[in-house]
Order: C-alpha cells, then sequence, then structure tokens
C-alpha cells in the first residue's frame, strides 16, 4: 500500500510540475505567490518546483520573478534532430517556399495531434499563428488530414474517441462520416485541402510523407485564401507540394 501511495504521490508531483511549466508558459512571468494563487496551490509547493527548475536551468528567477528558460530550446532543438524526416525535408520546404512564394511547412503527428516542426513564412504580407512547436488537431488543417486519410481506420477511431472532432471555425469537418467520406478523396488525388477550417482566411494544401506504408509526416502550403484559390492549388501548387514530398520520401529511402 505504501508503494502505491508513493507512486500517487510522484504522479501527482509530476502534475503540479506540468501545470507550473504552463503557467509560465501563458504569463511570460509569474511570481510565486501569482502562480500560487492562478493555479490554486500552496506557495510552498511552488516555490519547491521553481527552486528545482531553476536548478535545472529550466527556469530563470530575475528580480523575484520566473520564466521559462533556454533549457527548453536546448531540449527542443534535440528532440527534433532525432527525426531523420526533419534533415531530409528542411531544404526541400525552403526551396517549396521559394517557388510558391507562400509559406511552407512540415508538419508532423504525435499523440492524435499535429505539431508545426519546420516552416518557412516567405509571403510576409499575410500573419497566422501557425508557428514552430504549435499543436494543432489533425481534422481541422490539410497536413492533419492528409496524415489521417492515410492511417488505418481503427487508429483514426482512436484519435478521435480521445480528441474529438472541435470546430475551430464554421469550415470545419466536424461530422465523423463526412471526414472519412473526404479521406477516400484525399487517397485519390493525392493531397488535401483546407478552405478556412482551421482559421479564417486561410487556405492549404498539404501531401504525406509516406515511410514503410505509414505516413510520418505532412509538407503543407498555405496563405491567403484570395491567393490560394482552389483553382491555383489544382492547376499548380499541389505539382509543387509533390514534388517536394517525392524528393523527401526519395532520401528518407536511401538514409
Amino acid at each position: 500500500m505504501a508503494r502505491d501511495e508513493n507512486r500517487g504521490g510522484t504522479i501527482k508531483s509530476d502534475e503540479t510540475l506540468f501545470r507550473i511549466i504552463d503557467a509560465l508558459k501563458e504569463t511570460g512571468d509569474s511570481g510565486v505567490t501569482e502562480l500560487a494563487d492562478r493555479l490554486g496551490l500552496a506557495k510552498s509547493t511552488v516555490h519547491k518546483h521553481l527552486v528545482g527548475l531553476e536548478r535545472n536551468r529550466y527556469v530563470v528567477k530575475d528580480n523575484g520573478r520566473y520564466r521559462l528558460g533556454l533549457e527548453f530550446l536546448h531540449i527542443g532543438v534535440h528532440v527534433r534532430n532525432q527525426y531523420e524526416f526533419y534533415h531530409a525535408a528542411k531544404d526541400q520546404i525552403d526551396r517549396l517556399a521559394e517557388v510558391t512564394n507562400e509559406a511552407a511547412w512540415l508538419i508532423a503527428h504525435e499523440n492524435g495531434l499535429g505539431i508545426f516542426i519546420y516552416g518557412v513564412p516567405h509571403n510576409e504580407s499575410f500573419t497566422f499563428d501557425s508557428t514552430i512547436g504549435t499543436w494543432a488537431y489533425l481534422h481541422s488543417n490539410s497536413a492533419g488530414k492528409a496524415i489521417l486519410a492515410h492511417l488505418p481506420e481503427k487508429e483514426v477511431d482512436e484519435i478521435i474517441d480521445i480528441r474529438g472532432l472541435p470546430a475551430q471555425t464554421e469550415n470545419t469537418i466536424t461530422d465523423r462520416d463526412e471526414l472519412f467520406n473526404q479521406f477516400d478523396t484525399i487517397r485519390e488525388r493525392g493531397y488535401a485541402m483546407n478552405f478556412q477550417e482551421d482559421l479564417r482566411g486561410l487556405h492549404a494544401v498539404a501531401t504525406p510523407v509516406i515511410k514503410d506504408d505509414r505516413p510520418i509526416a505532412a509538407v503543407t502550403v498555405a496563405g491567403a485564401a484570395n491567393r490560394l484559390t482552389r483553382e491555383r492549388i489544382e492547376d499548380e501548387l499541389y505539382e509543387d507540394l509533390l514534388e517536394t514530398v517525392d524528393n523527401i520520401e526519395l532520401r528518407l529511402a536511401y538514409q
């Protein structure tokens, strides 16, 4: 019994630690009292965790206030560098942004979500919130749909059960059957499209990166809705996109 209690206490302590990290990410910086009030925790508990984080370089203390430290960057870069598809894709994403004069992104999936691994926001006249390290629902953007369309149906069902199909805009597909019907089209033509389904004013097109018959990432071209029309995607952009992914997959096959 004592062993189970210790395990439960450790898990609770870990969850508290992650809550503190998330709160610092949201606030930018905070004092101990602010964090304790925000999280409903004892000041002594918050202080103990902050001291440990500071000792290990994960937070920085400045004039009595704490903020996240650059050790997170060190860890993040290390993690990204472990993925061979990142190294195979990086210069191809650069080239894609150049030839399309639009933003190009490499997006991976993990635990039922997509994450922006690398990107080039080439056309700076249009700004949007998709940044490196940002998580996104798979069902509401082109890269996510391209990935989901090439996963086993059982696995997609499990993702939907956990993550749901929340609406990001009025155009988001929130019906399972409608989403699965779109997967057939995606597999047939080789790319997925997103017309203001995750961000208003944004259109995108994406193709999955396949290795060993499984999607490991997706490449996306995204831009303002008035520029990335359906006609431009179907007549022009998809060829550049497919060429980019072919090059990435070829590199992966011979690494």
